[in-house]
């Protein structure tokens, strides 16, 4: 049998196992490109699960899928019911676009479906990570156990985070990490901070009706096309006022449907969006006060307002402590320039509701090529990443376990 781990080298810090040979290597850049091919939505990655738990059984673990038949959990080690756990999460749902990459073998073979977020990456790092944490395991060198948890539906809100809680993925755990594909940040590094790194993320559904009319006599109806864009102009400027600049609450609209003819004024309006928060607090207000803005805006203009406010996420609230644990554990592998402050960002991510329950922290993993001055992003369908950061993110992890384990 190949061994899954790679002797430490002068790299490797203070003598820390745990990096990758070359065969696990190309085998899990393997791995991630088949995932690519096949990109599953939310709650719905059947082929996704049975492939991770094939490889982790292959290795001798035995890993557990959530209730909903999605997603799953594997422990590396034996708990002893007493010390807590570091748990290492991945999100293994891809997005609803159509990959729109040239030249790589591996686009997706499902129309309309792409991994263009990273997710693949995310559950290849964890994946590796177990693996030779099996194998230090097996050698007697892993102190304390380890918890694997592949996580379905983040991009389906509230996120699949809440169901796996419910689930009970977190009996045992102490802290968690994560790691967050980055285009901005090269390959070979990561971007940390601590406190708030992502934003909290809520949707907003506004229906507005009125009596219908004619367009040449206005005064006698309802404007409902006037008031549909108050209500798109006029909230996101009515909240700005009613807190505190640096919580960051901003309401962006996406969708605005109103009309049929030009000198009909409409008895119906729709207009949907997104809100957004930087502070855990505010995000918390965030509901009472948009409804206030709406109602008032929507009455001045004689409209009835329905709002559906469909909760999201709060923002992801790095700790610490185990912020620290990442800055050690990655210096060990790549020294202390390998690593770069991160802004917050205002997407949102549903690893924040873990948080709401044990202490934890996301780092950005760089998948930019260096070198590469072309502006890329998340949530396209051109996404694509240096596959060195795999890597980069198995060796990131099993350092953190051990550097968690020895205290």
């Amino acid at each position: 049998m190949i061994s899954l781990v790679s002797e430490a080298g002068p790299d490797a810090g203070d003598d820390l196992p745990g990096t990758l040979p070359d065969a696990l290597r190309a085998e899990l850049i393997a791995f991630r490109r088949d995932l690519h091919m096949h990109p599953e939505l939310g709650n719905q990655e059947f082929r996704t699960t049975a492939a991770i738990k094939a490889r982790l059984e292959k290795a001798g673990l035995k890993p557990r899928v959530l209730p909903g038949g999605t997603g799953l959990i594997c422990d590396i080690g034996e708990w002893d019911g007493v010390t807590p756990m570091l748990a290492m999460r991945a999100d293994i749902d891809a997005l609803p676009i159509p990959d729109a990459k040239v030249g790589v073998a591996y686009r997706s073979t499902v129309p309309d479906r792409a991994h263009a977020c990273g997710h693949d990456v995310h559950t290849t790092v964890v994946l590796g990570a177990g693996l030779v944490l099996a194998e230090l395991d097996r050698r007697g060198q892993l102190p304390r156990a380890v918890r694997l948890l592949f996580q379905p539906a983040e991009e389906v809100l509230p996120g699949g985070a809440a169901d796996a809680i419910k689930a009970g993925v977190l009996k045992g755990v102490g802290r968690m990490i994560a790691v967050h594909c980055d285009p901005k940040v090269d390959a070979g590094r990561i971007g940390l901070r601590v406190g708030p790194i992502t934003s909290a993320c809520d949707r907003l559904e506004i229906a507005l009706d009125g009596p219908g009319g004619h367009t040449a006599r206005p005064h006698l109806t309802t404007d409902l096309v006037t008031a549909v864009a108050k209500v798109a102009t006029e909230v996101p400027a009515v909240i700005s006022r009613r807190v505190d600049a640096r919580s960051g609450l901003s309401v962006t609209w996406g969708r605005i449907e109103s009309g049929h003819a030009c000198n009909v004024i409409p008895m119906h309006a729709e207009l949907s969006g997104t809100v957004r928060c930087l502070d855990l607090d505010t995000w918390r207000e965030a509901p009472d006060l948009i409804h206030a803005a709406v109602a008032d805006i929507a009455d001045l203009h004689g409209a009835k307002s329905q709002i559906n406010y469909i909760r999201g996420v709060p923002p992801v609230v790095n700790d610490g402590t185990v912020v620290e644990l990442l800055v050690n554990a990655m210096a060990a592998r790549l020294g202390p320039y390998s690593i770069e402050d991160t802004e917050q960002s205002l997407g949102g991510e549903d690893f924040s509701w873990y948080l709401e329950h044990v202490p934890g922290a996301m780092a950005r993993l760089g998948v930019r090529t260096p070198g590469d001055t072309v502006k890329r992003d998340l949530h396209r369908g051109d996404f694509d990443v240096d596959e060195s950061a795999i890597t980069v993110g198995v060796e990131l992890f099993t350092a953190a376990a051990l550097m968690d384990a020895k205290g």
